[in-house]
């Protein structure tokens, strides 16, 4: 897969995990000037993407040429825009470890990760709005 400018990135920048992990994407592309943008979920661009802001927060979604893939399909297409990422896209885009990887993302990773980002909310809104 060539590298494309029609390759974006939703996440959810208020997620230590998820934002440490995307900005070492987002400075390896900007350093390499590869064509990938990074959309912060919170800076109300999910609508661009026709997704709402907690649909969008389950999960990492990547729009390229055209087509949105999200979780493991996501992170395949990411990796595979980036050179020094390509070789764990392919082990990764093996059958047997593909079905893994999606399973683990899809029932563990991204579940726990949701359910820390609405503790989070939680939280902030208390904090915002004391009893």
């Amino acid at each position: 897969m060539e590298n494309s400018p029609q390759t974006a990135v939703l996440y959810n920048a208020n997620c230590p995990v998820c934002n440490f992990e995307i900005q070492q994407y987002a400075q390896y592309a900007g350093d390499k000037g590869l064509p990938i943008r990074f959309d912060d979920l919170n800076a109300e661009i999910g609508q661009e993407w026709g997704l709402d802001a907690d649909m969008a927060a389950r999960r990492l979604y990547v729009l390229h040429d055209g087509t949105l893939a999200s979780g493991i399909p996501a992170f395949l297409l990411l990796w595979s825009q980036m050179p020094k990422y390509r070789w764990l896209a392919k082990v990764v885009g093996l059958p047997v470890i593909r079905q893994i990887a999606s399973v683990v993302y899809d029932f563990i990773l991204a579940p726990l990760i949701y359910r820390w980002h609405l503790r989070r909310l939680r939280k902030q809104s208390a904090h915002r709005h004391p009893h």
